[in-house]
């Protein structure tokens, strides 16, 4: 059976949405538009937006085998970006069915920074 942690004082996480317009795009395309960006803050790593999958263009994104676990978090999914190239590979993330104390983050997508051009935070 896989571990599950709950966060707390020794590995905080916090979710809030996020006023800001967040675009993510790619060779020129915008692959994420959205105004209902969730902010997720985890420990000492950056925050990260996770984007509602209404609002990314899945037509842009291919599903991959890569799957990772984590304790906080649970299973996590992966798309990559075909037209990004190899550089592109395993570019989004998702949790489909996370862990409870994080649940607000399902049906949401995540982007790598460096796998796509850029990651805007817009008034």
């Amino acid at each position: 059976m896989k571990p599950v942690k709950i966060p707390g004082p020794d590995h905080p996480i916090s979710i809030e949405h996020n006023p800001r317009r967040v675009v993510v795009s790619l060779g020129g395309r915008v692959i994420a538009d959205t105004r209902q960006a969730l902010t997720l803050r985890e420990a000492h790593y950056p925050p990260v937006q996770y984007i509602p999958r209404k609002d990314v263009d899945m037509a842009l994104l291919q599903r991959t085998d890569h799957a990772t676990y984590c304790p906080y978090k649970g299973d996590c999914a992966y798309y990559s970006i075909p037209a990004g190239g190899a550089r592109a590979a395993n570019a989004v993330w998702t949790y489909e069915n996370p862990h409870p104390d994080v649940a607000r983050i399902a049906g949401h997508l995540a982007f790598y920074p460096d796998r796509v051009d850029a990651i805007e935070e817009q008034p």
